[in-house]
């Protein structure tokens, strides 16, 4: 089958399109033909193996797992002689976290993995974005702001894959949403339900007098020192992009003051609680409340070109790549 291959850490011309051999499902797992799987900015600093940190987890002087890549939609093609829960011709997407591998033409899940069948509402493309945007989203604003209807939530980076997810989200769960984004996006947030969005390149949102409780900085674009005026006095700022200085916020503010800085890992939660998070959002998508949002769509042979997309920071919403159509 074919495979991206990266062997080590540099720039987009890393990337290698090979063949290598193509898996067999042990006895839990089942093998899925891959239709589409997501390319995130995520993967784009696992290439480079930036911020140095991260490297504890992905490998010192290499990325540990060759294939990158983990969310996807496709379909069942083999299963394992454990297998229950799927059968062979079953539609689904999810996530590989453990061993990554989704920009290959096959990837084995385990069956009780972060899986479910695929809405029958939305295409492949739109259902191998949800776990980067949809489940770090659900699990930034539910498990670690406890958002609360009528909050203010404010949301930096609105029209990325992470910020398309939150405003959605954060309206469905009855927040007051201002967006942050730059002037070409501002149709697109409002378009999600944002109840405000702010022009970054016009206006400081730390600045204007407003509160929030919530301050999701989706980019890692602010800090907590700089928004920290903007929350209310028990608000939180939270960010999945991790820093030194995150860090030593996190730190010194679950020790001093009411407002907090907070960060998750949510690839390291438990797979329970992440294949729970991928249920609750395939049913909302299935009842039409969320919307994924696609920017742009590429081929394998082209994924030097979508890694120098991504890194010109002029995505918005999704970056795909279509493998089997």
């Amino acid at each position: 089958m074919k495979a991206i291959i990266t062997t080590k850490y540099g720039s987009p011309d890393v990337l290698e399109l090979r063949d290598i051999e193509k898996p067999i499902p042990k006895d839990n797992e089942v093998l899925i033909k891959i239709h589409a799987a997501t390319i995130t900015t995520a993967e784009t600093m696992m290439r480079t193996g930036y911020p140095l940190i991260g490297r504890l987890f992905m490998g010192l002087t290499k990325p540990k797992h060759a294939v990158s890549g983990s969310g996807f939609s496709g379909k069942i093609e083999a299963i394992g002689k454990n297998v229950n829960l799927f059968k062979i011709g079953d539609l689904v997407f999810g996530e590989s976290l453990s061993h990554f591998g989704t920009h290959a033409e096959y990837v084995c899940i385990k069956e009780d993995g972060i899986i479910a069948l695929k809405p029958d509402n939305i295409s492949h493309e739109q259902a191998a974005v949800v776990g980067d945007g949809y489940v770090t989203s659900l699990n930034f604003l539910k498990n670690l702001a406890k958002i609360k209807r009528g909050q203010h939530i404010l949301i930096i980076g609105a029209s990325g894959s992470l910020g398309t997810a939150a405003v959605q989200l954060a309206k469905h769960f009855g927040g007051i949403v201002t967006g942050v984004c730059s002037t070409r996006n501002l149709d697109l947030v409002k378009s999600l339900g944002a109840d405000k969005v702010i022009d970054y390149t016009q206006e400081d949102f730390t600045k204007n007098g407003v509160l929030y409780d919530v301050i999701y900085d989706t980019l890692g674009k602010s800090s907590f020192a700089k928004s920290k005026k903007s929350l209310t006095k028990n608000g939180a700022y939270i960010s999945p992009v991790l820093s030194m200085s995150l860090l030593f916020q996190m730190l010194t503010t679950s020790i001093f003051g009411r407002k907090k800085a907070l960060f998750s890992a949510t690839g390291t939660l438990s797979v329970t609680t992440l294949r729970n998070y991928l249920k609750e959002i395939k049913v909302l998508m299935e009842a039409g409340k969320l919307k994924s949002i696609i920017n742009k769509r590429y081929s394998m042979e082209q994924i030097v070109e979508a890694h120098k997309y991504i890194e010109t920071g002029r995505k918005k919403g999704n970056v795909v790549m279509s493998i089997h159509e």
